[in-house]
């Protein structure tokens, strides 16, 4: 017996805020029938290729430890380094830097409330 994974659930402070966030890093978008609003409860991106979704909920405490899991993105249209940049504009910040001389490694981001996700080398880049 298998099971599907339907939502990655992300815990935060502002639903509909990172939900901004991630949107724009991902590229995932409101469900066209039932977006999100800055006083919803919760706030839900879906995946343009119908992959899990990305669910937002609110917790009252803050983040206080090392996630225990996280997302490792790899740029599609992009190479690392330029969707490093490009994810740091958009409010994200440096937590570490795995890149190695000969090109090979990651490095390790926070979203705006301090979740931590990998930026990898894209397909080309491995290849």
């Amino acid at each position: 017996m298998s099971v599907r994974v339907r939502n990655i659930t992300i815990d935060c402070s502002n639903p509909y805020e990172l939900a901004q966030f991630w949107a724009a890093v991902t590229g995932y978008g409101e469900h066209p029938e039932d977006g999100n609003h800055p006083d919803d409860p919760e706030a839900l991106l879906v995946a343009p290729d119908g992959g899990p979704a990305l669910l937002f909920v609110p917790v009252p405490e803050t983040k206080s430890g090392k996630n225990r899991i996280h997302l490792d993105l790899q740029p599609v249209e992009r190479t690392r380094d330029e969707e490093v940049v490009r994810v740091l504009a958009l409010g994200a910040t440096l937590v570490a830097d795995h890149r190695r001389p000969d090109g090979t490694g990651w490095v390790t981001l926070a979203d705006p409330e301090g979740n931590e996700f990998c930026v990898e080398r894209s397909a080309a880049e491995r290849g």
